[in-house]
């Protein structure tokens, strides 16, 4: 490889799509994004893998059709962690510095991340993140950057990220099943933060409100530091699910009214907008009124936005020291809905902003990947351009059939994949029908060219002269 370039992948692993992304840094430090696949998401409920099977499928799905739009092979992802299983705690921890006659380096800082890394968690859990927030050394506090200080005692206030072990080795397992490498897990909310939030709101105090297809992921920030994370187990699955159950119609149609109609706020549609949709089977249309599909969305939008407004006042944004001046930043595709920006300002009396992930895109990126959908999958790949790897490289390009075929190399542990066995199939209908061509030709080969048909003959003519 005579120019590594430093191509990154992002995998965000969704309820309701997975998503990956192939994506570089260009002359001007921008993102700027080579690739993108997307595929249904089947095997996750709420963020948390249930089907490990179809969850292959679907990463298999994405990763191909990211290939195959930009050339590249993928050869590890950053991957996205979120569920109802993860929480937050703060700590504190320190360490006495024997050769205090030297400044602080990065290994000390690093020493006591390591420290921190092996709290003991409850049964089952483990640490995802270790994230020091503020430094104090020999006793001076409100240090942000205590390296290149001297000091005998160095302590940190850190913010842990904890999960449930088990969810976070079946996503592990997903992904190497795939034929691919994890190059690292990273918080979904913290992923979309890197992606829609600028440093200035990150230092007046905001926080971020990811509303996805399972679950609602918060990050809050304050004074440029991460300060609280939490998953709130409800996104817009719920919402479908309701509108589903109260007009009585097929969650496919739930979902497109949904999208296509759907208000969070009542009062805005009249009693007389309806929509027709086409009855099951030669049954008669249905007729649904706007005025209460948008009261369906409302209930629900308010219950998810209150359980998120709880946490942020468990962080304490009603202390005067602790305010998110900035407010409150919604992305994610459930953003997307209409009037949510005026609902939540509405529920939590806090200024808000839709959050599109272009911050920090190249100026010449699509429509479709600036949209608040792919802001966590935007926040992986950039991520992964933090660890520096060849996440991908650049195929020959020929001609171009070696990216079409490339999904049925890859390497599967397990599980293989459905192109393969098709393959296998094809193979092996081809195989008996060269061996019969050569047979009709010449007679002679008996034993050496019995393959299974011409035995399976041979059984019959011997069961037929056995039953004369």
């Amino acid at each position: 490889m005579e120019n590594r370039e430093n191509i990154a992948v992002g995998l965000d692993i969704g309820t309701t799509k997975i998503v990956a992304m192939i994506g570089k840094k260009n002359e001007y430090g921008k993102l700027e994004i080579l690739g993108l696949g997307k595929a249904k998401s089947l095997g996750v409920a709420r963020g948390v893998v249930n089907n490990i099977t179809q969850t292959i499928q679907s990463i298999q799905q994405a990763v191909s059709e990211a290939e195959e739009n930009s050339g590249y092979r993928i050869n590890d992802v950053v991957v996205g962690i979120a569920g109802q299983h993860i929480r937050s705690i703060q700590h504190s921890d320190y360490i006495s510095r024997t050769n205090y006659e030297e400044v602080i380096s990065e290994k000390d800082i690093q020493q006591l991340i390591e420290q921190v890394n092996k709290l003991a968690m409850l049964p089952g859990e483990e640490i995802i993140h270790v994230l020091p927030q503020e430094y104090k050394i020999d006793g001076q506090s409100e240090i942000k950057e205590p390296v290149g200080m001297y000091g005998r005692r160095l302590e940190a206030s850190f913010h842990v990220v904890v999960g449930q072990a088990l969810s976070i080795r079946n996503v592990g397992r997903c992904v190497q099943s795939s034929g691919i490498e994890l190059s690292g897990i990273n918080l979904e909310p913290l992923a979309s933060a890197d992606a829609v939030l600028s440093q200035e709101e990150k230092e007046a105090g905001v926080a971020l409100i990811d509303i996805g297809g399972g679950t609602t992921d918060l990050a809050i920030f304050k004074d440029g530091i991460i300060r609280h994370t939490a998953v709130v187990p409800f996104g817009g699955n719920v919402i479908t699910e309701d509108i589903k159950e109260g007009c009585s119609i097929i969650e496919k149609q739930a979902e497109l009214l949904k999208v296509k109609f759907g208000s969070a706020w009542p009062g805005e549609n009249k009693d007389n907008e309806i929509v027709s949709i086409p009855g099951l089977r030669g049954r008669e249309p249905k007729e649904i009124s706007l005025k209460n599909l948008s009261k369906i969305i409302h209930a629900r939008v308010v219950e998810i936005i209150e359980q998120v407004y709880t946490e942020i006042k468990t962080y304490g944004h009603e202390d005067p020291r602790k305010k998110l001046i900035a407010g409150i930043v919604l992305t994610g595709g459930g953003a997307q809905l209409k009037h949510i920006k005026q609902l939540v300002e509405y529920i939590t009396g806090m200024d808000t902003r839709i959050g599109y992930p272009n911050e920090h895109l190249a100026g010449n990126s699509s429509e479709e990947i600036s949209s608040p959908l792919y802001a966590t999958a935007v926040g992986l790949v950039m991520k992964s351009i933090d660890n520096r790897t060849q996440s991908a490289y650049k195929l020959e390009v020929s001609n171009k059939v070696p990216v079409k075929t490339k999904p049925i190399a890859r390497p599967i542990m397990e599980e293989p994949s459905v192109i393969e066995d098709v393959k296998n199939e094809s193979e092996a209908i081809q195989e008996p029908v060269k061996e019969i061509k050569e047979s009709t030709d010449v007679p002679s080969q008996e034993d050496t060219g019995k393959n299974f048909f011409d035995k399976w003959v041979d059984k019959v003519k011997d069961f037929l002269d056995k039953a004369e």
